[in-house]
């Protein structure tokens, strides 16, 4: 059974998580605190946090600090706050996703899926699909080549990127679902010198849709979270 640890203060929404994530076989342990959230953790490991930011004793990004020192179990923030620089501070503090209070259960049971496939090695393939394109990662290879019709070897038609672009597409490809801040993916990929341009990101993600998406201007795939980050979202089937 995989345990939840919830981290909110508001007695209402702990219990409508409760009720809602035991129905579905999960198993819940609450806290109402930062100090009492670490506490738990140490004492019962979660395989996935849902931590408020507005806690009564420390910012729930301290949460993040102190958990990320020791557990890779996935995060994700379930906050009111919203300002996007709370966001990317929480995602760069090592948070794997953000939802926004008000809330849908149904979004936020899809985002914990999201995270747990990644988190269990799901995402990590060397082959990705995205419509009639391959994405071989081990290769650094993107081959056109139409569901239910392989190609013929040596007649199928490649999509050449540039090393950057590469670069750039296996850090979403390799994180499915998981929101990524414009300075984690600027650090990744350019460098640590890099982290304030972010006019290189827009111009290489905008490079790799007009590659890659059936629609540029409406990209299925390789998803803007405005003021935030991008990420990768998969289709319903493959998830």
């Amino acid at each position: 059974m995989t345990t939840v640890l919830v981290v909110d203060d508001e007695p209402q929404i702990v219990r409508a998580l409760r009720i809602n994530l035991r129905v579905r076989h999960y198993e819940v342990i609450a806290a109402a605190t930062a100090s009492e959230a670490l506490d738990q953790a140490a004492k019962h490991p979660p395989d996935l946090v849902i931590l408020d930011l507005g806690l009564p004793d420390l910012d729930g990004v301290e949460v993040i600090h102190g958990l990320r020192g020791w557990t890779d179990a996935p995060i994700i923030v379930l906050s009111g706050r919203a300002d996007g620089s709370d966001k990317v501070e929480a995602l760069d503090a090592g948070a794997d996703d953000y939802v926004t209070k008000p809330f849908g259960m149904d979004e936020l049971l899809a985002r914990m899926r999201a995270v747990s496939r990644r988190a269990s090695g799901d995402g990590d393939l060397p082959q990705v699909r995205l419509g009639d394109l391959i994405v071989d990662l081990a290769a650094k290879r993107v081959i056109r080549q139409p569901p239910g019709a392989p190609a013929p070897q040596g007649r199928a038609q490649d999509i050449r990127l540039t090393p950057t672009e590469w670069h750039l597409l296996e850090a979403l490809l390799r994180a499915p679902g998981k929101l990524l801040s414009q300075q984690q993916l600027l650090t990744e990929v350019w460098g640590p010198g890099y982290a304030d341009a972010a006019g290189n990101l827009r111009l290489y993600m905008a490079q790799l849709r007009r590659k890659l998406e059936p629609d540029p201007a409406r990209p299925h795939w390789l998803i803007t979270e405005p003021g935030m980050g991008y990420r990768y979202q998969p289709d319903p089937e493959d998830s």
